[in-house]
């Protein structure tokens, strides 16, 4: 673009490109959108719960679901975590087999989503982010629960 004679791109040093069509996708022009938020990982995080089995969710009653970047350095230390990248998610609480009439409850029992390790692991792998949190959140409730693996495969293929 000439102002009174010059090119300003090139008297501030930028460089242009020529519009790239695999940086215009489903979601359109790449170079404008920022990484998703807490708030877009939380709504994938409530998308995901949603489409659990419905007696499933029952028993997940009570349970909060938070997103936060990273795993606080208490959380890191107690996991023996050598970055704050190693954590995608956390379970804390009382797990369901664990839980006693007779033992009150002091604090609700949550789980944690880490945006910043998940956004890592998606950028390195080919799952989509809405799988991963899926993954991730259906993970952590499975712990609680005391599930195997294999139960949290099966309900992840139920959650799709």
């Amino acid at each position: 673009m000439p102002i009174q004679g010059h090119d300003v791109n090139r008297l501030v040093g930028v460089k242009t490109y020529p519009t790239n069509s695999a940086m215009i996708g489903q979601f359109g022009d790449w170079r404008k959108l920022a990484a998703p938020s807490l708030a877009d990982i939380e709504a994938l995080a409530a998308e995901a719960y949603a489409r659990l089995p419905a007696h499933f969710r029952k028993l997940c009653e009570g349970l909060i679901i938070r997103v936060e970047d990273f795993p606080s350095a208490e959380v890191l230390e107690s996991m023996q975590a050598d970055s704050e990248f190693d954590l995608l998610g956390l379970f804390h609480g009382v797990g369901l087999p664990f839980q006693s009439d007779t033992v009150p409850e002091l604090m609700p029992n949550m789980i944690w989503l880490y945006r910043r390790p998940i956004l890592d692991y998606w950028a390195e792998h080919e799952d989509t982010l809405g799988e991963i949190v899926t993954h991730v959140l259906v993970h952590e409730i499975g712990h609680h629960f005391g599930l195997s693996d294999e139960d949290m495969e099966a309900i992840e293929a139920d959650v799709g």
